[in-house]
């Protein structure tokens, strides 16, 4: 499968179909992102039942801003629509296939529950 542009317009869409998204958050001008985009591609040609997505963080800068990028390349990890984590810097292609199974891993119903729990302990304050 190949990655998908991710804009502004079609983010929500992209994660309420749900399932593991990896985002990686790039720049043309940006030599680790350019050191990275293979291993990256190779991991969206592999994996086919996860979605890659790339974000170009000069034409996004609107996406780049709400997930305060601070340094490229970053990665975003979703499963579910529920943010993982992000990881700045470019992973080694081993290093990314671990991180992948630790996502298929993760048991989503806990995540979910701590999540809920989260979420009411902030509204218990309100």
């Amino acid at each position: 499968m190949a990655t998908l542009e991710l804009t502004e317009s079609n983010f929500e869409d992209t994660l309420k179909k749900g399932g593991i998204l990896f985002i990686d958050f790039w720049a043309g001008w940006c030599g680790p992102c350019k050191a990275f985009a293979p291993t990256f591609e190779g991991a969206a040609a592999k994996h086919t039942d996860i979605t890659f997505a790339k974000v170009d963080t000069d034409a996004q800068q609107g996406l780049a801003q709400a997930f305060e990028i601070r340094g490229i390349p970053t990665l975003a990890i979703f499963r579910d629509g529920i943010l993982l984590g992000q990881n700045a810097g470019a992973l080694p292609a081993e290093a990314f296939e671990k991180v992948i199974e630790q996502v298929r891993g993760i048991d989503m119903d806990k995540v979910k529950a701590e999540v809920a729990a989260a979420r009411a302990k902030e509204e218990a304050k309100t």
